[in-house]
């Protein structure tokens, strides 16, 4: 039998967050959804809020929070360009601030954490498919640098505070990801080609479409991210 758990994630309410939530009560654990619903959307979340093992917090993870949980899955970031690139200044403060936050709420009531990085770490990659001991081509200075640079910082502090402070954590570098509850107008590839479809309008293809994406369906995500939390320092990739 699964051991019930007080489980907090940041940025409940987005995409990614929502059906965490939705997996976590499903196995029988309380929930706590955190998110100030820049990106997220309360529609995403509104199933579950009569739900006995769910609860929903409006905060920004900027501010530190003082709950009592035993594990963190920290979500809490815009994701796409549209929504980071309006506000690139919050945005890296989400990551940066956000994770320092929530690694000394984990280190202080000794809860498991688990950080939502992603592909952009690597930046504008020049090798294919990414192995996690790549370190990337990046450009801390581009119109992208918010996003990248911001995770890239917050694994950093992630594996720091494992290395110093023996804290238990986890970082998945999560791919082009889609599924239910897609925002239509994010620019995702994979909602563009939906709705684009759905409308009967032309395939946007860009350069010669000889491109190539890792796509990973929403529930996959959270099936493999699930399971034991071994810490690993060998390498600097998670």
């Amino acid at each position: 039998m699964t051991q019930n758990k007080r489980i907090l994630v940041t940025g409940g309410s987005g995409f990614l967050g929502s059906h965490l939530c939705e997996r976590l009560i499903n196995e029988g654990h309380d929930v706590l959804c955190v998110d100030n619903y820049f990106t997220g959307r309360k529609e995403n979340i509104r199933h579950l809020l009569g739900h006995p093992c769910f609860e929903v917090l409006r905060h920004d993870v900027t501010f530190p929070l003082y709950v009592e949980v035993d594990e963190i899955y920290n979500l809490a970031c815009p994701a796409s360009p549209i929504h980071y690139q309006h506000d690139p200044v919050q945005t890296t403060k989400t990551s940066v601030h956000g994770a320092i936050n929530m690694l000394g709420l984990a280190k202080r009531i000794k809860a498991k954490i688990m950080q939502a990085s992603t592909s952009e770490v690597y930046g504008d990659p020049s090798v294919h498919p990414q192995t996690e001991d790549y370190w990337g081509n990046v450009n801390p200075i581009g119109p992208r640098a918010c996003y990248d640079e911001g995770k890239r910082c917050a694994e950093t502090l992630f594996f720091d505070y494992h290395r110093q402070h023996r804290l238990r954590i986890k970082v998945a570098r999560i791919f082009n990801t889609y599924g239910p509850r897609m925002a239509e107008g994010d620019g995702r590839v994979v909602s563009n080609f939906i709705v684009q479809a759905l409308r009967g309008q032309d395939i946007t293809v860009y350069g010669e479409g000889s491109q190539t994406r890792s796509f990973c369906y929403v529930d996959e995500l959270w099936r493999a991210s699930s399971g034991s939390w071994p810490p690993r320092t060998s390498s600097p990739g998670p």
